[in-house]
């Protein structure tokens, strides 16, 4: 249980990795109006976790959570792995934020890396199984993009946490597939599109 807390702790909205700032191209979908209501939004997600960054990610989680594994490497192919100028500010910003905190409150030095990568790293020493830490993992992406479609759309609570609660079996059906970087790759056009359109917004709210 202390490790589960402690795991919920790093991936909680009041860990200070920023994630609030990041809205991974969705803002610019809002603001074209490609996703306008809670139905769009859930099938946004639904192909990020399926198809995009989120399975990615998973892959990527599954891999660092081995303690032999070589973070450096999967650091720089989950570099590699962004498609645009903005995820890559994402995924590295919130990681090297995500390392600097949890060395601070635990005492063991985490460089800063890719945020799938470096809590697979923090994570290893958990004693938790691989299916839960990807799980909790999703959940908290998916958290944060709702969220922040909340605050920027037309979009109550009650609709927006609707679809966070109508996307929780398609996180633990993510969370327990034995992905491994074999199964590295997207196919979400749209999202990166997006991303790429959101670097040339005359008014942005989030800085992705």
């Amino acid at each position: 249980m202390t490790d589960l807390l402690r795991l919920a702790h790093w991936l909680s909205p009041a860990f200070p990795t920023g994630g609030f700032a990041y809205s991974h191209g969705l803002e610019a979908a809002i603001a074209s109006g490609d996703v306008r209501n809670a139905n769009h939004l859930e099938h946004w997600l639904f192909d990020i976790l399926t198809h995009g960054a989120g399975r990615n990610d998973a892959c990527l989680l599954r891999a660092a959570l081995d303690p032999l594994a070589d973070h450096a490497a999967l650091d720089a192919m989950a570099r590699a792995l962004c498609g645009t100028a903005e995820r890559l500010t994402e995924t590295v910003d919130q990681g090297t934020a995500f390392a600097r905190t949890v060395a601070a409150i635990t005492g063991r030095a985490l460089p800063p890396r890719a945020f799938p990568v470096t809590v697979g790293e923090a994570a290893c020493t958990l004693d938790l199984p691989t299916e839960t830490v990807v799980g909790l993992y999703l959940h908290a992406m998916v958290t944060t993009l709702a969220t922040g479609a909340i605050r920027f759309m037309p979009l109550g609570q009650t609709e927006g946490h609707g679809v966070i609660a109508r996307l929780a079996p398609t996180i633990a059906r993510i969370a327990a597939l034995p992905l491994s970087l074999d199964d590295l790759g997207s196919a979400a056009i749209g999202a990166e599109i997006a991303a790429m359109r959101h670097e040339t917004l005359d008014v942005r709210i989030f800085r992705t």
